[in-house]
């Protein structure tokens, strides 16, 4: 399965930022060794069901610990037998554009 989720503490710093909760939390599943990738919104993690969702919970664990509130968004892609997805996903969307690309250039 991949997981795209979302974690903000409902208190940042001084400034209203969030990133040093935010970067807590990346940490927790970059230390996974699960595949996973971030972007300016979202952390994407792929694995198995109980490994991915025991990762979220020690990422929204340690950013609870700096704020009394915790929100969570969280996706989930669930897709049996299917493994590196977290790249194959893209690269298909990538083909795709590529090849339109192609076809538009013998028009």
């Amino acid at each position: 399965m991949i997981v795209a989720f979302s974690i903000s503490p409902s208190s940042g710093d001084e400034t209203g930022g969030v990133s040093e909760a935010v970067a807590d939390a990346v940490r927790v599943v970059r230390e996974s060794g699960l595949p996973c990738e971030t972007n300016a919104m979202f952390t994407n993690i792929e694995g198995e069901w109980d490994e991915v969702m025991a990762v979220v919970k020690r990422a929204v664990d340690v950013v609870a610990a700096r704020s009394p509130r915790v929100g969570l968004v969280l996706k989930a892609d669930i897709r049996a037998g299917h493994t590196g997805q977290l790249t194959a996903k893209v690269e298909r969307i990538e083909d795709r554009l590529s090849s339109a690309r192609g076809d538009a250039d013998r028009s």
